[in-house]
């Protein structure tokens, strides 16, 4: 068996004691933020002044044609790429893929990674200030994928581009990944749709249920208006990761990397001690709740349940029709909770000649398309030098 990291159990999560996420007055690190102003949401009413926060590599040509968008995960943002810092506690979540003579080459593409709408790390969110100073907390509007890929859109008028060459996104990333060549046909050459769907699945929607149960029971969430008190939900919102965190793992990872070990210097046989696997939990629990909302976490896991591209447009085949960009899916072969099937039904519904599958071999299961990274970037470099 592979040698295990030793993870210690944090306190910090039980206490409650701070919001995660970007708040105002932070370091800004290396985000840039662009007022949009209102946005017209899909399930009626407006959202007022929105901001958005973006990262950005490269120099975008005078056509506005040579932009490449990258689409984050539930809790990731649009550090893709790039060193921790001040105010950006992580490195990029795809680190090593930017850059010139990289994957994405910097001296040919302008990459462009925004927060998503909703989130905490510079986008307008739950914990952002509403009109009359306060954070938004319960008032903040429910808001759909569809949503995410509208304000992107209106990004992207602010940055001049007129149409990208690839939308490359995994997970809640693919959702919006693949709404944006049906949402906006004209401006989208590819799509990368990694370890993603076309709708989210009864077994997705039910995997999110007892998430967003465990953070709207722990006592602190105050209906979601916690922002102010300083004592942020922490325990559901660690909960809720450690649930998540299992579906993004293969069995059979877990199985060789922890077996039925202990942890070191622990004993869970009745001495109140951990399994190997239940501090690994425990170390990617304490690690989100330090960066990230709570609030932020139910309202993008209510808009990944709210994913369904057939949705008011007459089923899959039809809202794929509308579809002009050719669309390279990528599914990961121990993903449990994307399982393969719905890349392939995805491909196998799109237009002809326009869809391909590649099914990424890989143990790690639905974490494969993060942490596979030189397959990743060979799929990407191959899907822009195809188009």
């Amino acid at each position: 068996m592979a040698d295990r990291p030793t993870y210690s159990s944090s306190d910090a999560v039980r206490r409650g004691t701070h919001v995660g996420g970007w708040r105002e007055g932070d370091p800004v690190a290396a985000r840039k933020f662009v007022d949009i102003g209102a946005v017209e949401l899909e399930r009626g009413g407006v959202l007022p002044s929105v901001r958005v926060a973006y990262e950005s590599w490269g120099t975008l040509n005078a056509a506005g044609d040579n932009a490449v968008m990258i689409e984050h995960a539930l809790t990731g943002d649009a550090h893709v790429d790039g060193p921790a810092a001040e105010g950006q506690p992580t490195p990029g979540w795809w680190d090593g893929l930017i850059g010139s003579g990289r994957y994405l080459d910097t001296d040919k593409w302008y990459v462009v990674a925004s927060n998503v709408l909703g989130g905490c790390q510079g986008t307008t969110g739950p914990s952002s200030p509403a009109p009359d100073g306060k954070p938004w907390g319960s008032r903040f509007p429910f808001i759909t994928i569809r949503d995410q890929v509208r304000v992107e859109a209106l990004l992207a008028d602010q940055l001049r581009i007129a149409k990208f060459a690839a939308v490359i996104g995994g997970s809640m990333g693919g959702m919006r990944a693949i709404e944006w060549p049906i949402m906006y046909p004209d401006r989208v050459e590819s799509a990368v749709v990694l370890a993603s769907t076309a709708y989210a699945t009864s077994d997705q929607i039910a995997w999110c249920a007892p998430q967003i149960t465990a953070i709207k029971s722990d006592p602190l969430w105050s209906g979601g208006d916690y922002y102010e008190s300083g004592d942020a939900p922490t325990v559901g919102l660690g909960i809720a990761r450690s649930i998540a965190h299992v579906t993004y793992r293969s069995e059979y990872e877990l199985a060789t990397r922890f077996g039925r070990e202990a942890q070191p210097g622990e004993e869970p046989l009745g001495g109140g001690g951990r399994y190997a696997i239940e501090s690994y939990l425990d170390h990617h629990r304490d690690k989100l709740v330090g960066r990230f909302d709570a609030g932020s976490y139910v309202v993008l896991t209510e808009s990944m349940n709210s994913h369904d591209i057939g949705r008011g447009r007459g089923g899959l085949a039809a809202a794929l029709a509308r579809v002009t960009a050719h669309l390279h899916i990528v599914a990961v072969s121990t993903d449990r909770l994307y399982p393969v099937r719905l890349s392939e039904e995805l491909v196998k519904v799109a237009p002809k000649g326009k869809g391909d599958l590649t099914i990424l071999d890989s143990p790690y299961g639905h974490d494969g398309f993060l942490i596979e990274l030189d397959m990743i970037g060979a799929i990407v470099k191959n899907a822009l030098g195809a188009d």
